[in-house]
């Protein structure tokens, strides 16, 4: 089966020949990325002191009015990649040291990244770093060949979802995928010196405004998986082309707070922020470092 001529891959199910044309996700069938490094910046039990060796690639299932990578996931911006280029990809991030492969919106081009790990076989673990936007009859071909899944679960209120994401059936579909993560891969389980080798960590972050919503994010994962951490972000800043009302200013130290003692309230594992991490880049260069 192509999974290409009738594509299917997420949620959006554009069923479109992507030989000829392009998906929701911006992409054809030819695969492209923006970049192949270690990256630092990812939570401490996935960058770890060497970095996790992140390919960013081409395109996204959602469309976030916030997003931060947005000339590679709203633009296409990246550079064609063979399945024999994204081995060589991979290969060179083991060789640089990294602790894990890390596939940052990876959907779109599934099946040719499959094939690519099963070829190279990696020696490390495998996370798959997605939106949360996922079809379960997708991550059960990723089953047994990705080890640790990092996916955002952003919104309840299907308004807010819509409004942000263009997707007003986020949660529906996110809170079904995360339930088919956490079945594929279980406890996290970590090494000797902390790494999470399998398992899954959430993340959420927090919109300004938007405190109730993010609390009821907490309570979803409390009571489908109370034992999978959740990283709590408040890194939200203001995009030039968002003109959504509400989030042209980042979250106010009362609003982290508020979240922060829910989760604690709660009883939710996980990570935090530091307060600087709001005026910080946690976003690299997309040059085509590694890829080109």
């Amino acid at each position: 089966m192509d999974h290409f001529e009738m594509c299917a891959l997420c949620p959006r199910m554009c069923r479109v020949n992507r030989y000829e044309q392009r998906g929701f996700c911006r992409m054809g069938a030819e695969v492209k990325a923006a970049r192949a490094a270690l990256h630092m910046w990812e939570e401490p039990c996935i960058s770890g002191t060497r970095g996790s060796g992140t390919v960013f690639f081409s395109g996204c299932t959602l469309k976030c009015a916030f997003c931060q990578n947005a000339p590679i996931s709203h633009d296409g911006f990246g550079f064609p990649v063979s399945e024999d280029k994204l081995c060589d990809m991979f290969r060179a991030l083991i060789d640089a040291g990294a602790h894990n492969l890390n596939i940052v919106t990876g959907t779109p081009f599934a099946p040719v990244i499959i094939r690519a790990l099963e070829r190279v076989k990696p020696a490390v673990p495998v996370v798959w770093n997605t939106g949360g936007y996922e079809r379960v009859e997708t991550l059960k071909m990723l089953e047994g060949v990705v080890d640790i899944y990092l996916p955002d679960l952003k919104h309840v209120s299907p308004r807010l979802s819509k409004l942000c994401v263009q997707a007003e059936d986020y949660f529906d579909v996110a809170s079904r995928a995360l339930c088919e993560m956490h079945r594929q891969v279980g406890d996290n389980v970590y090494d000797e010196d902390g790494m999470l080798q399998k398992g899954m960590i959430v993340r959420h972050l927090i919109l300004p405004g938007c405190t109730r919503d993010a609390m009821q994010v907490l309570d979803f994962i409390k009571a489908h998986m109370p034992r999978v951490p959740v990283s709590i972000m408040r890194q939200y800043t203001p995009q030039e082309r968002c003109k959504i009302k509400g989030l042209d200013r980042r979250i106010t130290d009362d609003e982290y707070t508020r979240v922060m003692d829910y989760a604690a309230e709660i009883g939710i594992l996980g990570f935090s922020q530091e307060a600087e991490s709001a005026s910080s880049s946690y976003t690299p260069p997309f040059d085509g470092t590694g890829v080109i």
